[in-house]
């Protein structure tokens, strides 16, 4: 199937999830632990986890899901993958725990090495960003869909409107650039929340600086993209899917503007 023809179920299968996300959190009632890489987890991802591989798998069984919560799949197994789901099913863990409410689900589609569908939903808000290559970025909010582009600021501009995490020290992002007074920083959670501020021209880049996982991106990447930014490394390299032994991203921006001379606006690393 292409994957124009899957996305309303991912849609779908993705607000299912953030529905029952959204219930545990407003109930208090779920489990936490650390895994192994010392991250949080609680019931409420393993949860989300269950349903959407669930119905990932029954909606196309020939096609294998790699979600964060299931990710100990050697590269030898994985490699032989064309096509594959990558899943984060709550993306924002340590949000959801503090009680912020940013936190969402994630589902992207990867072909050949590539995200080609994205859908990231914020339970919460109820607001859903979603793409597929080729045909533009939108959100959906309320019954209310719009298409979505990144804000392409002039060479000019002075000021840049820098999403940034709340759990993790402005200055270690704020270093990476050249000129940090001209940043103004736009605090929030989750990964994917950032990167869909800035295809939607609400934040002008988000630079991610620590651990996160090819999960994390997927989505955000191709949403970003068909909004009319970019997502690379902080070296301003593509990201790779699915052709490491690692699942682990490098430190990474998203920009909305990327014929911006970025190379001159952040410091090589």
């Amino acid at each position: 199937m292409r994957p124009e023809e899957l996305l309303e179920q991912a849609i779908e299968i993705a607000t299912e999830a953030g529905k029952m996300i959204r219930t545990i959190y407003q109930q208090g009632d779920f489990q936490r632990e650390l895994k192994a890489d010392h991250t949080p987890v609680t019931s409420a991802d393993i949860a989300a986890h269950k349903l959407i591989s669930q119905r990932l798998s029954a909606l196309t069984p020939d096609i294998p899901v790699l979600s964060e919560e299931a990710a100990d799949i050697p590269l030898s197994q994985r490699q032989h993958w064309s096509c594959y789901w990558l899943v984060d099913p709550l993306d924002g863990t340590g949000e959801f725990i503090a009680g912020s409410g940013d936190f969402s689900v994630i589902i992207a589609l990867v072909r050949q090495h590539r995200p080609v569908l994205g859908v990231v939903y914020v339970p919460m808000k109820e607001d859903c960003y979603y793409a597929v290559a080729g045909h533009g970025a939108f959100k959906r909010s309320h019954g209310a869909q719009a298409q979505i582009h990144s804000r392409q600021l002039q060479p000019q501009a002075q000021t840049l409107r820098l999403a940034v995490s709340r759990r993790q020290d402005p200055e270690k992002v704020l270093q990476l650039f050249r000129q940090p007074d001209n940043c103004q920083l736009l605090p929030l959670g989750g990964a994917a929340l950032k990167s869909c501020l800035v295809a939607e021209g609400r934040a002008d880049c988000y630079v991610r600086v620590g651990p996160t996982g090819e999960w994390d991106t997927g989505a955000a990447q191709i949403i970003i993209e068909e909004a009319g930014g970019r997502l690379l490394d902080t070296s301003l390299q593509p990201l790779t899917y699915n052709e490491r032994d690692t699942l682990e991203n490098p430190n990474f921006i998203v920009m909305g503007a990327p014929r911006l001379a970025w190379e001159q606006i952040l410091i090589a690393v």
